[in-house]
């Protein structure tokens, strides 16, 4: 079982010199030539050399070198949780926060797999919504589910560190790192640690590329808003087909990320989980 899930890692990889994402022109604040660039090869390398680093090991959940003790997954939080990959087994998974590659850098604490994790319930829903797009010639691909508290912290801890602003050309070039917590880009807590939340966008099997949405994940700005105005007419009607179906299957997404979207009855509202991304058994 696990060679088999190892070796739908390795498809998923596979797939990663297609996934450009094309930028459109005009955007706000940012040059679309440095977003390409950024997500057409910058991505790559950096997901290849996480992946590689996982292949040679990571420190275990109780390493010093992890921000507080990461509790082990337990018998009863894995019946709680499934891989997306499983029960989705047509989504393409680009986990930025295993890979270097995201507003961070490195690889976040807490991600020792590039796997996405849902509760039964979302994964569920996740499920119908693939079906039907699927009939329409899309496939989901997934930027990030579940996310353990301790990648939160690290989050916190870096955008303490107002220093650090190796990415902020590829992610928050209109914005002064002193913001983000007061603005609400970090926070001290994340809806993904419940379990019932997924960053997703569409794939286009046709063309081989993800469907131009207007804008890229992760990006600090108003072009990442859902109803951001400065849309051609195919970048709305994108960012709809995937909101409206989503929609339809239970979710409910935010104001502020196009990407984001929550089971609306989640299974555990209170309930902020903290064991690692990593293989189920």
């Amino acid at each position: 079982m696990r060679t088999c899930k190892l070796a739908a890692l390795l498809l998923c990889l596979a797939l990663l010199p297609s996934c450009q994402v094309h930028q459109p022109a005009g955007s706000s604040g940012a040059d679309p030539a440095r977003e390409q660039k950024a997500y057409s090869s910058g991505y790559e390398t950096g997901y290849r050399e996480g992946y590689a680093q996982g292949l040679d090991g990571r420190p275990d959940v109780g390493d010093t070198s992890q921000p507080g003790d990461v509790p082990p997954l337990s018998d009863s939080d894995g019946s709680r949780f499934v891989m997306i990959s499983e029960t989705v087994p047509d989504a393409i998974l680009e986990i930025r926060y295993y890979s270097s590659y995201n507003f961070v850098g490195e690889r976040i604490d807490g991600y020792q797999a590039p796997v996405a994790l849902l509760t039964r319930e979302a994964a569920e829903a996740l499920k119908e919504v693939s079906d039907e797009l699927a009939e329409q010639g899309y496939r989901l691909k997934i930027y990030d589910a579940y996310r353990p508290q301790s990648a939160v912290e690290h989050f916190k801890r870096w955008a303490a560190d107002l220093e650090d602003v190796s990415m902020k050309e590829y992610f928050y070039p209109d914005l002064d790192k002193s913001v983000l917590f007061s603005q609400g880009y970090i926070s001290s807590k994340s809806g993904h640690s419940r379990g019932s939340t997924v960053d997703v966008t569409l794939f286009d099997m046709d063309t081989g590329k993800e469907l131009d949405m207007g804008g890229t994940f992760d990006w600090f700005g108003p072009r990442s808003h859902p109803n951001f105005t400065g849309l051609t007419e195919e970048q709305a009607a994108n960012r709809k087909l995937l909101r409206d179906t989503m929609l339809a299957h239970g979710f409910k997404g935010i104001n502020t990320e196009w990407w984001h979207f929550t089971l609306k009855n989640e299974p555990y509202p209170d309930t902020y989980f903290d064991f690692p991304v990593t293989l189920l058994p």
